[in-house]
């Protein structure tokens, strides 16, 4: 009797084998092409596997082969700058050997195996090792590579190389005879370890304003980005992988269109790091899974990119995961779910949406990494999500909203009125507002705390005045509500809108975010003076004021101190001269 594995039946992604006897998320190759497979249900002798690439033309009986581990993603020097899909593979050496679109069984190394790197040990032979201890550094693109122990492992070295190795070559071995490599390899959907969960107390500085100063996401937090189609998701994020405070950035398109993912893989290596003058690839790591790629690698793709990023955060680097969109990986979910004829929950989406997505979420975080010397660093998760209808009630945003400690709400009638960012205001939240307020301070930036109640202050008696206005016409605002309505559209359009045009005004360090704010507090404040001191608004002068909030807004960061002067200074002036008035 043949006890060979083989297939009984097909369905869309998911395929049945017996007798199979795995592990759950074991890593099979079904069929003569060897797809790639993962066993997610296991009865008796027969395993249920998913599928990560096209089944058409898979047929029952074709042999099934378990290879006894999970999917594992391969990490070491090479990894910045790659463009990868759902599962690991390298799409521009893909693209070389099937063409356009991937072949089915096409198989690929994440990393350049004929690629060598520069060794540079720090340990000797005789040095006990455990996981996470630094063997030494290699230098990737500008960034200092730390070649670790893996997790798990430990022992006394017995012999450390020096020179050029690849990624397969041994460049160090323990007393035991075990050989330590360049690079390591890391179950996707298994966090790393670490050594101390720290506090968020610093932010991550976008370089966004509306970010910055009213929704500010800590180092090592979460952030969801809700938003209809066309109120720039991806703009944001793309923006954020340019300017943001990070070391390191990966992105990860899950289900988006092709052609968007065309245009960004286009417009990415083309951007250029303002701290470096550096292509901002150099640090980037993108995984690319399209709407037309195979739904399993779309649901796979997110743990490949939490994992890289886990691994460069064990350097000790800052990482920023972008996701783009969590709606699309929950989508998969959901047909997978109901292929295995599993019960369904809200909107047909899995029951345990919810405990993924946060299982998922939990993974980024602030911490002390294993092993010696000691370092630290922080995963910080920016995820996307795409409501049907841009629908915040619908399960997906919802379930994100439960376990992340920032909502940047986008809004579409601002998208419409060109106002980018399109955050709406009154929606966002963040959760980590007094977790980086002494961060703040200490940056000398201690008036953030109370410029940014000010601001919201102001933003929130703009919308109740608004409400007034529609229904007893702003003719019947006396003049201090009518100040309150100038001075809110100067914030908004000075202080919250940015130009990604306008090489000055796309990404804003935090002393010119600050300055605007504060000018445009200033004004309202002498303005306000100014009326309790008789004045009509009519005969204040806040024309002036509006220029130099316009000229700080579009000045480059060499400038910014000489002109943040100016614009209080002309905040201050604003009551001016009575004008003449005609009887």
């Amino acid at each position: 009797m043949d006890d060979t594995p083989t297939v009984i039946r097909v369905s869309g992604a998911l395929v049945e084998a017996e007798p199979l006897s795995a592990s759950l998320n074991e890593l099979v190759f079904v069929g003569r092409s060897r797809l790639w497979g993962e066993v997610v249900r296991q009865n008796g002798l027969r395993a249920t596997v998913q599928v990560y690439e096209d089944t058409n033309g898979l047929a029952s009986g074709e042999p099934v082969v378990a290879t006894g581990t999970p999917l594992l993603a391969e990490l070491g020097p090479g990894l910045l700058g790659r463009i990868l899909d759902g599962v690991g593979r390298p799409l521009v050496e893909v693209a070389k050997t099937s063409g356009t679109f991937i072949a089915p069984g096409c198989t690929a190394p994440t990393l350049n195996p004929r690629a060598r790197w520069h060794f540079s040990p720090s340990l000797q032979p005789g040095t006990p090792v455990e996981g996470g201890d630094v063997l030494g550094t290699v230098r990737e693109n500008g960034l200092e590579h730390r070649i670790m122990v893996p997790p798990g492992l430990a022992g006394i070295l017995d012999w450390v190389g020096s020179g050029a190795f690849t990624v397969a070559e041994p460049v160090a071995r323990l007393t035991d005879g075990r050989p330590l490599f360049l690079a390591q390899r890391w179950p996707l959907r298994l966090p790393r370890p670490v050594a101390q969960r720290l506090p968020t107390e610093r932010p991550l500085l976008t370089g966004q304003r509306v970010f910055d100063l009213l929704f500010p996401v800590a180092e090592g937090g979460t952030c969801v980005v809700p938003g209809g189609f066309g109120t720039g998701k991806t703009v944001i994020e793309q923006s954020l992988a340019k300017f943001a405070d990070a070391d390191v950035v990966v992105f990860v398109g899950c289900g988006e269109r092709g052609n968007e993912m065309t245009e960004l893989l286009h417009e990415f290596p083309r951007l250029v790091d303002p701290r470096t003058g550096r292509p901002v690839m150099e640090r980037s790591v993108l995984v690319v899974n399209t709407s037309n790629m195979p739904v399993v690698a779309r649901e796979a793709s997110i743990y490949l990119g939490m994992t890289i990023a886990e691994y460069y955060r064990d350097m000790g680097q800052r990482v920023a995961l972008m996701i783009d969109s969590t709606s699309r990986w929950a989508e998969a979910l959901r047909e997978l779910g109901s292929r295995l004829q599993e019960l369904p929950g809200e909107e047909g989406y899995p029951t345990y949406l919810s405990g993924r997505l946060g299982q998922f979420l939990e993974r980024a975080g602030r911490a002390r990494t294993c092993g010696r010397p000691e370092r630290q660093g922080s995963v910080t998760v920016i995820a996307a999500v795409s409501p049907p209808g841009g629908d915040f009630s619908e399960p997906v945003t919802q379930a994100a909203l439960r376990v992340a400690g920032a909502l940047w709400a986008l809004d579409p009638s601002l998208a419409q009125r060109r106002h980018f960012p399109a955050v709406d205001w009154r929606a966002s939240y963040t959760l980590y507002a007094d977790a980086v307020r002494d961060w703040m301070a200490s940056a000398g930036s201690s008036d953030w705390f109370e410029v940014r109640a000010a601001l919201f202050q102001t933003l929130e008696r703009e919308a109740e005045l608004r409400d007034i206005a529609a229904l007893v016409g702003p003719e019947s605002l006396d003049d201090r509500d009518r100040l309150t309505l100038a001075v809110a559209a100067a914030i908004r359009e000075h202080v919250l809108r940015q130009n990604v045009f306008d090489p000055n005004d796309a990404m804003s360090p935090l002393g010119k975010t600050l300055a605007l704010a504060r000018a445009a507090l200033a004004m309202r404040s002498t303005a306000s003076q100014a009326l309790d001191a008789g004045m009509a608004l009519a005969d204040i002068e806040l024309d002036a004021a509006f220029r130099a909030l316009a000229a700080l807004q579009s000045s480059p960061a060499s400038q910014v101190d000489e002109l943040a002067a100016a614009a209080m200074a002309a905040a201050r002036a604003v009551t001016g001269q009575p004008r003449s008035r005609t009887r």
